[in-house]
This record gives structure tokens, C-alpha cells and sequence, in this order.
């Protein structure tokens, strides 16, 4: 198990290239599934997630020819239906979160699927009923091993069909879209997802011939086809590292550039933090925040009641980011209250913070009242470990921001979502090291 050793308390500066968005990736590298044809993926981060996802696709038969630093080629003419019944497929699925999205291509393509009881983040329960309730009103036949935890759906013949989502998840509606490209007649999904990611992912779908409307809405029309086409996609910026970015200048007082980040895609994410009192200046497609030297004051409403960030759904605020905001609101002046609705668990990770002195009430499994510092009092140094990617990150801001020297363990969960985040804070003049 790895560990970061940081010396904090030293204000960074320069400009960063956000990576390619690890959500998205996870999507359009399942959907190489759906076709024999060439598909060339570009911008993929190289973290752990992706990696093993690639792995994965190239054991089930998948030929993977890398072209260049984080572009990809993908054929998938036939698939090892034995790897995919093996026990080393259950290993390998169970590691990663994003290998439930496999499933729907696979049954749109070969009409059968099966997938372990996927892993990944400590953060609550994360149910799939969405996902196979869809799946068996497209016609599949679903069926689940209780001893072994593993999901199997089976269909000669899907059929386009209305479906309406009872939440609007977004690997379910990936996942849906992607068995319902290939299904005989109209598929319609209500409730559907309609983050950045699934638009990238239904405009991938449609340049391979593919025929969606209703792109960035939540009601998806999908009309199926017979075959698909090969086709070249380039992930967006990662918004989530994007964000993380951000509180980091705010946390350290530093002046940062992140640059090309497609404003467009970014919905709250600006204006949440700015609501934390953090300057944010748009330049062409570049962010630059610069050093809050004099801190930084969240704002009230307008009867003056304490300010209320929760996460939603799409365009509400994402919650990848909650834990970033908790963390940055802990050195501001004034209170904030953080509702994380989505994921029981997700808050339990403010212990650490409170370790460090920041001033935290966790309410309950999904509410934080924060009460800032204004950075009259600096974050203590001290040692800790990461339960989660977004968790991880936000520790790491606050052990670049706490003077004195912080041990983080179980970084392989940061690895996970962060692409050579040490490297990149080093060039940026962190003082951090792999031990």
C-alpha cells in the first residue's frame, strides 16, 4: 500500500491541463462493445479505473492497440464467453465500479450478459435495480446467483419499449441506452440521466450510426438499428478534477490556471464555488482563480439564514464534488451546511478533518454543518487514510493547505480518479512524495 507524505502550508502557483473525464471514459469504452468495426478513443486518463476497465474489454476479446499517450484503438469482432463465466472475471469485475456498464452492450450485441456485484467506493449502497428492471422490459430474461453475487441476463430478441426510470441514474441510463442501440423498435426512457457524460456518450452512439434524440434532456427517444459503425470520440475535461482544482488554489491561497475546460459542460460548478466567496475569472476556455490572500466569505441568503449546498442530479450539483466544498468551507469566513441526499456514507470521512481542527458537526449520515476558520487558525498536519476517491482528494487539499508534514495512506483510491497527481501538484511547486 502506497502513502503521499506532503509538507504543507506553501502556496502553489501556475498553470494545469485538467485530464480526460474519468466518468465518461467508463461509458464510451463499454460501448466499444456494440460493434466489429474500429473505434478510436482519445484523451483517456491514465488512472487506475480506466486501466482496468481497458484490461478487462481486452480479456473478453477485444482488440487494443494504443496509438499514442492516451489514445486508444478498439475492435471488438467476437468476445471469450469463457473468460466471462470464469471466476478471474468475477475478480476483476468486482474491483471496479464502471464494470456494471459492460452488461448492456453485451446484451444489446450478443444477448448475454453477466457481471459480479461490482466494488469500488466505500460510500453507501448503490443498488442496480434500475439497471435490470429496464433490462427485462427490453425483453431480457434476469436471473441472480445468491452464492456467488452474480447477475446474468439473457435475450434472443430485445424490443424497443417505454421505460420510466425510478431515479435518474447515470449508469443506468447508459447502460439502458447502450442495450436499446441495437433493440428492435422505439425505445423510450423517462426519467433519464442527462449529465455531460451521457450527452458524449449518445453523441458517440449517433456518429456510429445510432439514432437518439432527445440528447441532453431527460427523455431519451432511441430508434434501433441493425449494426453499428466504427467512429473517433475525444473525452470532455474532467469537471470533477476541475472543481478539485479549484478549492486546492483556495485552500493554499494560490494563484492557478487550469486551462481548456470547457465552459459549456461545467453547469454549477462555478457559481458553487463562488458561493463560497472564491473568485473565479473565466479567460477564453481557462479558469484562473487568483490569491485569496484576504480569504474568502460564504455567502447567506438573502433573509440572511446559513448558506445550504446539497447534490443532485443533473444540472443539479454533482456529488463527486460535496467533499471538495466541505473541505474548502472549512478556512472560510462564515457557516455552511452540506446536505450529501445521494450517498449515506459519503460524509464520514470529516473525522479526519476534525483530527486536523477543523470545526465539523456531522448532523447525521448525510449533513454537515461547517463552521470556518477565516485562516485565523491553520489546519493541523497529522497522518490518515483515504476511504475514497472524492474523499481522498479532498484530504490531500487539506494537507497541502495544514503546515507541518501529513501522511495519507491507501492513495491507490486517489490513483483511482487522479492522473499522476503527484507529478502534477510537484510542477505546480507542492512539496509531495510517493513513499
Amino acid at each position: 500500500m502506497a502513502s503521499f507524505k506532503i509538507e504543507g502550508g506553501n502556496m502553489l502557483s501556475g498553470s494545469i491541463v485538467p485530464q480526460g473525464a474519468k466518468n465518461e471514459a467508463l461509458q464510451v469504452l463499454c460501448a466499444v462493445l456494440l460493434t466489429n468495426k474500429k473505434i478510436v478513443i482519445s484523451n483517456l486518463p491514465d488512472i487506475i479505473d480506466v486501466n482496468n476497465l481497458i484490461s478487462i474489454l481486452k480479456k473478453i476479446g477485444v482488440s487494443i492497440i494504443k496509438i499514442k499517450r492516451g489514445c486508444f484503438e478498439f475492435q471488438t469482432k467476437d468476445i471469450d464467453i469463457e473468460y466471462l463465466e470464469s471466476d478471474q472475471f468475477n475478480i476483476d469485475g468486482k474491483a471496479l465500479r464502471g464494470s456494471i456498464m459492460l452488461i448492456g452492450p453485451l446484451l444489446g450485441r450478443f444477448g448475454f450478459g453477466c457481471i459480479p456485484r461490482p466494488g469500488g467506493d466505500k460510500i453507501g449502497r448503490r443498488r442496480l435495480d434500475t439497471h435490470f428492471d429496464a433490462f427485462i422490459k427490453l425483453g431480457a430474461v434476469f436471473s441472480y446467483d445468491k452464492e456467488k453475487y452474480i447477475y446474468k441476463v439473457k435475450s434472443n430478441d430485445l424490443k424497443g419499449t417505454e421505460i420510466l426510470l425510478d431515479e435518474p441514474s447515470v449508469t443506468g441510463t447508459a447502460n439502458i441506452v447502450m442495450a436499446s442501440v441495437l433493440a428492435s423498435g422505439k425505445t423510450i426512457i423517462y426519467n433519464a440521466a442527462c449529465e455531460p457524460y451521457i450527452q458524449q456518450l449518445s453523441k458517440m452512439l449517433v456518429s456510429m450510426g445510432a439514432k437518439i434524440s432527445g440528447i441532453g434532456s431527460n427523455r431519451l427517444s432511441i430508434t434501433g438499428v441493425r449494426k453499428l459503425n466504427g467512429t473517433s470520440h475525444e473525452l470532455l475535461p474532467d469537471m470533477i478534477e476541475i472543481g478539485s482544482w479549484i478549492g486546492l488554489a483556495a485552500m493554499t491561497g494560490s494563484e492557478l490556471k487550469i486551462k481548456n475546460v470547457k465552459w459549456n459542460y461545467l453547469g454549477q460548478i462555478p457559481s458553487v464555488f463562488r458561493k463560497l466567496g472564491i473568485k473565479i475569472q473565466k479567460l477564453g476556455d481557462d479558469i484562473f482563480i487568483p490569491s485569496h490572500n484576504d480569504g474568502y466569505e460564504i455567502q447567506n441568503y438573502i433573509d440572511g439564514s446559513v448558506m445550504t449546498i446539497s447534490d443532485g442530479p443533473w444540472p443539479g450539483f454533482t456529488p463527486d464534488l460535496l467533499s471538495v466544498v466541505l473541505v474548502v468551507a472549512t478556512q472560510a469566513r462564515g457557516s455552511l451546511l452540506i446536505h450529501q441526499k445521494m450517498f449515506e456514507s459519503r460524509l464520514f470521512f470529516v473525522d479526519k478533518l476534525i483530527d486536523m481542527g477543523a470545526k465539523i458537526i456531522l448532523c447525521d449520515p448525510h449533513r454537515a454543518n461547517v463552521i470556518g476558520h477565516d485562516f485565523k487558525s491553520n489546519l493541523k498536519s497529522t497522518v490518515m487514510t483515504s476511504p475514497d476517491i472524492r474523499a481522498g482528494i479532498s484530504l490531500l487539499i487539506a494537507a497541502l493547505s495544514a503546515k507541518g508534514t501529513s501522511i495519507i495512506h491507501n492513495i491507490e483510491q486517489i490513483d483511482r480518479g487522479y492522473e499522476s497527481i503527484d507529478s502534477r501538484l510537484r510542477s505546480l511547486g507542492a512539496k509531495i512524495q510517493r513513499i
